[in-house]
């Protein structure tokens, strides 16, 4: 997985979206949401190239979603073209820009920010009543941290299996925020039999969590999206082939 910078923006970053993606970037009105979003997807596609060996404008995205009747395309992103059989997730909140790439196996990545704001209401929307009693014994000084631990671990486990938060948070239990990540419980037809789930470190202000769809264990390498990004926009000055090497 790879960790960027909304900072790293630029116009050039643009010219890999594809025109629904633009003119979805277009709709946000706060520069830092349209500079998250711009990020996010050209790495997206930058990563997804690089795996499928091709230009990161012939990769496309096929976004599925099975909980509702929007006519427009939403829902979890799928590689399509030469990238067909990778497996992405996209994530981004503050100054933190994620993205995950897997072959063959349904990924969820998710950060959060850490903030104090609202955080009963929040609890009493997104925890069982185990986890909202084992949030409540943490110091109070703990408490929003181990919020969004929770929050980042759930999500990050119903986008693995392209539900999102529709797929309602309490539908998944996962264990204390100060225990490694597992999951406890999973309840509702769509829920997998075996997944994987660990924490991943974004930054003291924020809490950040990785799943995979798997029955075995999975190692995690964690890129600075940086140099790729930044290559990516030279290419695009001097003209060049898009197809760096993030290694």
């Amino acid at each position: 997985m790879w960790w960027a910078s909304p900072a790293l923006a630029s116009p050039e970053l643009l010219g890999l979206l594809d025109e629904t993606e633009r003119a979805r970037h277009s709709r946000f009105r706060r520069s830092d949401d349209r500079d998250r979003y711009a990020v996010a997807h050209a790495l997206a596609r930058l990563l997804c190239a690089h795996a499928a060996g091709c230009d990161p404008r012939e990769v496309v995205f096929h976004r599925r979603c099975g909980h509702c009747t929007r006519p427009e395309p939403h829902g979890k992103p799928h590689p399509g073209g030469p990238a067909a059989g990778w497996e992405i997730s996209i994530t981004h909140s503050g100054d933190r820009v994620g993205v995950a790439l897997t072959r063959g196996l349904p990924v969820g990545l998710d950060v959060e920010g850490i903030t104090d704001r609202d955080l009963d209401g929040l609890a009493s929307y997104a925890l069982t009543a185990r986890e909202h009693a084992a949030w409540r014994a943490l110091d109070a000084a703990d408490r929003a941290a181990g919020f969004f631990t929770y929050w980042a671990r759930k999500e990050a486990l119903l986008k693995a299996t392209g539900q999102g938060l529709a797929g309602g948070l309490t539908s998944v239990e996962v264990s204390p925020p100060d225990a490694a990540a597992a999951l406890l419980a999973w309840h509702g037809p769509e829920a997998p039999t075996q997944v994987w789930l660990c924490d991943l470190d974004a930054g003291a202000d924020y809490r950040a969590a990785l799943a995979v769809v798997s029955a075995r264990p999975v190692t995690v390498a964690v890129h600075d999206a940086s140099v790729l990004l930044n290559q990516s926009r030279q290419m695009f000055d001097s003209g060049s082939a898009l197809l760096p090497n993030p290694r």
